[in-house]
């Protein structure tokens, strides 16, 4: 049985939301006078420590900038980099080349499977908040169980691309949300081995990018 990491407060105009992940707390609220007693509540149940006002958590950066926040994860990036011992790799523009890449039956056997595996791991991760690189992320995920070394060349321009896009994420602008709207689009059999699709979809909940996903 699975429980929620998300706990959300309601009362009447009243919102807090609360995140847990292990001993990691994040905690936001409709007004300074309930995230304050909540806090206190808290503090009153449990040994915990008020950091403040959030700049990083779990490997993501905030900054609050004029109207709202931007997240990124530029020491997470670097952090791959340097597992890959591409930290001085030279740049790409695009994370994956015009000629995807298939089932590579052509290439030998990567020889490191493990570091293969970890690097993609680390990679969905940064989807997080790097919506420009999930497609690529999808393709070379599809391998895992077997990589080949063409397809370990394509995880490592995914990383060259990132290292010259460090500082890049997304901004989440403040003030009210008056729509939602979805975009979605596929390649119809796109693969040629399995004759299956790529499906993709981003969601907007105002102007804010809140949901995307690219997958076969």
């Amino acid at each position: 049985m699975s429980v929620s990491p998300l706990f959300i407060y309601k009362n009447n105009t009243d919102i807090a939301i609360l995140l847990i992940y292990v001993d990691d707390i994040l905690l936001i609220a409709s007004s300074s006078t309930l995230l304050s007693s909540l806090i206190a509540a808290l503090k009153s149940e449990f040994s915990m420590n008020d950091l403040g006002l959030i700049n990083f958590f779990l490997g993501i950066s905030v900054t609050s900038r004029d109207g709202g926040y931007f997240i990124c994860q530029s020491k997470y990036i670097k952090d791959l980099l340097g597992r890959a011992n591409l930290l001085s790799s030279k740049p790409v523009t695009s994370p994956i080349s015009p000629k995807s890449i298939h089932n590579s039956s052509d290439s030998s056997p990567f020889s490191d499977a493990t570091l293969y595996r970890s690097l993609v791991g680390g990679l969905q991760y940064l989807t997080f908040t790097r919506p420009d690189i999930a497609f690529a992320v999808n393709r070379v995920s599809q391998f895992m169980h077997s990589p080949s070394v063409t397809h370990f060349t394509a995880v490592k321009r995914i990383l060259r691309y990132l290292n010259v896009s460090l500082t890049r994420g997304l901004f989440i602008p403040g003030g009210s949300i008056d729509s939602l709207s979805c975009y979605s689009d596929a390649d119809w059999a796109g693969c040629p081995t399995t004759r299956r699709s790529t499906s993709a979809f981003c969601l907007f909940l105002g102007s804010n990018l809140v949901s995307w996903s690219s997958k076969k």
